[in-house]
């Protein structure tokens, strides 16, 4: 079968009536039960397009559903987790597979994360006889502690780093290297990058975003109990208070340095802006990742005991927005488009800095290259100096990092005012695959 015939199978996945998304073919695979059986492996934290995409993006607004009661599809065109209304919650996770693992090891593992992913999301436990239904001989398939509780608008998102087509030593494990997309790029170091190499790369990743706390640690908790003996955990980002916005229907958020953040953020019910900067197209070069998409991943370390002694004029003009409200500071609301060509009242110079954030990564500064971000703030505790290590887990979906991600954070690098603020700490790449056909499983495009 080719990749043309496996997308035309493909079809936009619905949530049953019963709220029971139908598992992939034949529900987890034995390995991925001894997986659950086994050991299991920690996951703590270190230190739209047209159609379903909008549709997911939308439908608790719409049907006023609140963020506990939300399902989302994990079957459909696109991956959730991407269009989808930003939960407030985020567990991430980058993971790496095992040596002298197979292709079918790999397709097994994708099977199975599918198989568990498809019932997560609809608020049920990873098999049929979840975390009590078992034998009280052996551990529970599921660990337990989302039992209860609602889905709370949970996603799960999945991804393949660039290490998984060709890896560290040139080899290609899985015999897809000729299938890598030329789009997944390896990420140049930029200017001031201080990336810590535990916070970076990975085989494969997991996004698991929702409104509770609980459920989105389950949903990686068990996730990676499945990839046991196969793929183990690299490292991991829980994230709290999304900052930024991807459907009209919600508020702009703020960061912790206490601005708005993500005003012009891309919104899923910008249908044609999305498909053209969002989603992947057969047509770019990779068949199989039509209808996918490619996320960067940058922890960044926000130096908060600086920022909060500067005066409130130097963050303002550092960021280039009122801190009150998010106006541009050349005038107008929020919304108002910034003029980068009127000047400040005092004659002083621009109204908007040439250096300012907001200057140098506005869309009209950058040929027009726009990115839908999903990020997160995160606080890991205190440094061994007293100070909080906190800052943004930044998130951001684009049909071609080459033309979007890199040259955007490539002018910020070289010349943000707010780099005096901020420390890059982590970064990784994904290809970010289209959704699972009904009862199928992510990455069936490249591997099946």
């Amino acid at each position: 079968m080719t990749d043309d015939e496996r997308h035309d199978e493909q079809h936009e996945g619905t949530a049953p009536g019963s709220g029971e998304a139908r598992a992939p073919r034949g529900g987890i695979s034995r390995r991925g039960l001894l997986g659950l059986l086994g050991t299991g492996v920690g996951a703590g934290v270190l230190g739209a397009g047209v159609g379903v995409g909008a549709d997911r993006a939308v439908q608790a607004h719409a049907t006023g559903a609140s963020g506990a009661s939300a399902l989302y599809p994990f079957a459909g065109r696109h991956q959730s987790g991407i269009v989808t209304a930003a939960q407030d919650r985020l567990h991430f996770a980058s993971f790496d597979m095992a040596g002298g693992t197979t292709r079918d090891d790999l397709v097994s593992l994708l099977r199975d994360w599918s198989a568990a992913a498809a019932r997560l999301t609809q608020g049920l436990d990873v098999s049929e006889a979840g975390s009590v239904g078992g034998s009280p001989l052996a551990p529970p398939d599921d660990t337990g502690e989302a039992l209860g509780l609602p889905a709370a608008g949970l996603t799960v998102t999945i991804g393949f780093g660039p290490t998984l087509f060709t890896d560290a030593t040139g080899a290609d494990r899985y015999g897809i290297a000729s299938r890598r997309p030329a789009a997944l790029v390896d990420l140049p170091h930029f200017s001031g990058d201080q990336l810590v190499e535990a916070l970076t790369g990975g085989d494969l990743c997991v996004q698991a975003c929702s409104d509770d706390p609980q459920v989105a640690v389950h949903a990686i908790r068990n996730l990676s109990r499945i990839a046991f003996g196969r793929a183990s955990l690299r490292w991991s980002q829980l994230g709290f208070g999304r900052t930024s916005s991807t459907t009209r229907g919600q508020s702009t958020p703020r960061n912790l340095f206490g601005f708005k953040d993500g005003t012009a953020n891309l919104k899923a019910e910008d249908t044609a802006a999305v498909e053209e900067g969002v989603w992947a197209a057969g047509s770019d070069g990779s068949a199989w990742m039509d209808g996918g998409s490619y996320l960067v991943a940058r922890k960044i370390r926000m130096t908060i005991e600086t920022w909060d002694h500067a005066s409130l004029a130097e963050q303002q003009t550092v960021v280039g927005r009122d801190k009150r409200d998010g106006a541009p500071l050349s005038g107008g609301d929020e919304f108002t488009a910034p003029d980068f060509s009127a000047a400040a009242t005092d004659g002083s110079g621009p109204a908007i800095a040439r250096d300012s954030h907001v200057a140098l990564a506005h869309p009209d500064q950058n040929g027009g290259a726009t990115l839908l971000r999903r990020g997160y703030n995160f606080v890991d505790g205190n440094d061994q100096l007293g100070r909080l290590d906190a800052g943004l887990f930044f998130l951001c979906f684009q049909r071609d990092p080459r033309r979007q991600f890199v040259p955007i954070q490539t002018a910020l690098s070289r010349n943000d005012r707010m780099n005096e603020y901020l420390k890059h700490v982590g970064s990784a790449i994904f290809a970010v695959p289209p959704g699972a056909s009904e009862g199928g499983w992510v990455g069936e495009t490249l591997l099946g």
